[in-house]
């Protein structure tokens, strides 16, 4: 490693969020720390006759206003939110790529599924009415690699771009991969996932997972760390974030909004809840090795928060193997309870969250939790405030994947 590259770090500069509770950082802030719930009925054309009927939508999002057309056609709804995201974050960091340096800007995303919608919609064209209705973009629109290529083409970033496919833990394996990307030389990344699994195929492919919630009632449907927990509501959307090398984003004069700090990553193997217990205490303890804080440090903890009770007790005693002592005192936080888990999304909300938490000084509640049958200091009812430095973001994948990600407070704007 050569001197220059010992001496940058990843910073956070924008973020870009479209999440069921919100368009934008702003809104989505607003509703998480009043513990909004968005939680409803589906209501999506085609969605509405199968078992799952409870889940969190985006509503106030309209994709011909904020994406060209030529764009549109080519592209599914999971595309669209993450081209939407990452506009809104590269306009939050006040960022405007060097024209004579396109190489300088890079874009990594994590994806669950696809396109789905899209897929979907062709391959009924094809079996209804044959090959010849079969648009072109079929072949990519699907693919999970999709929002990497078309916010790079779109957007003229022509530095290092991946896709990281490491189940719903991929959102934070996405950040710690745009992480060193940077430490390797590139100055931003554009980086995040969103999330569209509400159109009838993928509804359907979602049956599958005994960890996914069939619950009627909105307000029953998603209750992690409860007596009462029946499993997770999907949702859609997430959040793109712009990461840029600290001095580069210094010189410009940009404000750093938190340092990513460490990052840790395990696999235990699908649904084997009991066993996720070591492999995500072993990706706290890797990510605070990197931050170099001790477990007490930790300021507080936004949980992975399944839902299933195997999962949420294997949590709550992976924090307590991980943080020692501090996990008593340390506050758990799960906004996702009020939104939905979007998959590769649910993290990079949690970790957008996360940083405004830190500048607010600000803990957001658990929404629809009362009664916590799990020992962890769950923040329920109503946001209080608190000084917070540090953040350690958690999420684990029904295939098995476990992360942890811990974050710096940064300047408050």
């Amino acid at each position: 490693m050569t001197s220059r590259q010992q001496n940058r770090r990843a910073v956070i500069t924008g973020l870009g969020v479209v999440a069921p509770n919100g368009v934008g950082a702003d809104a989505f802030w607003k509703a998480t720390r009043q513990g909004v719930s968005v939680l409803d009925r589906i209501s999506r054309e085609g969605c509405t006759g199968l078992p799952l009927r409870i889940a969190g939508q985006v509503r106030d999002f309209e994709p011909q206003s904020a994406i060209d057309n030529r764009y549109l056609v080519q592209t599914d709804r999971f595309t669209h939110y993450a081209m939407a995201a990452a506009d809104l974050a590269v306009t939050d960091a006040g960022f405007r790529p060097d024209a004579d340096d396109p190489f300088a800007v890079g874009v990594v995303t994590a994806a669950g599924s696809g396109g789905g919608e899209f897929g979907q919609r062709e391959l009924q064209q094809l079996w209804g009415q044959g090959p010849k209705f079969v648009g072109p973009y079929q072949s990519i629109a699907w693919f999970y690699a999709a929002s990497t290529g078309q916010i790079s083409i779109r957007g003229g970033y022509k530095g290092p771009c991946g896709v990281v496919a490491s189940d719903e833990a991929g959102g934070l394996d996405a950040l710690a991969h745009a992480g060193r990307v940077i430490e390797r030389g590139t100055d931003a990344v554009v980086v995040g996932a969103a999330e569209a699994p509400l159109a009838p195929y993928s509804m359907v492919c979602q049956l599958g997972y005994p960890e996914l919630s069939l619950a009627d009632r909105a307000d029953r449907a998603y209750l992690p760390f409860t007596a009462q927990a029946c499993g997770f509501a999907p949702a859609e959307g997430g959040a793109m974030l712009l990461m840029e090398d600290e001095g580069t984003a210094r010189r410009r004069g940009a404000t750093i909004r938190a340092h990513l700090a460490g990052h840790g990553a395990t696999f235990t193997g699908a649904s084997r809840w009991e066993e996720s217990r070591e492999g995500l205490a072993a990706a706290i303890r890797i990510a605070l090795d990197e931050a170099r804080l001790a477990p007490e440090e930790i300021d507080v903890v936004f949980a992975d928060a399944l839902g299933v009770p195997a999962a949420d007790r294997a949590e709550a005693l992976a924090l307590a193997d991980a943080l020692g002592p501090a996990a008593e005192r340390v506050p758990v936080t799960a906004p996702k309870a009020g939104t939905g888990r979007a998959y590769c999304g649910a993290p990079m909300l949690d970790v957008t969250a996360a940083v405004l938490a830190m500048e607010d000084g600000v803990l957001p509640p658990t929404p629809n939790v009362t009664e916590v049958c799990h020992d962890v200091a769950l923040v329920t009812g109503r946001a209080r405030p608190a000084e917070l430095r540090t953040a350690l973001v958690l999420s684990r994948g029904l295939m098995g994947s476990n992360s942890a990600l811990v974050l710096r407070r940064g300047e408050r704007p």
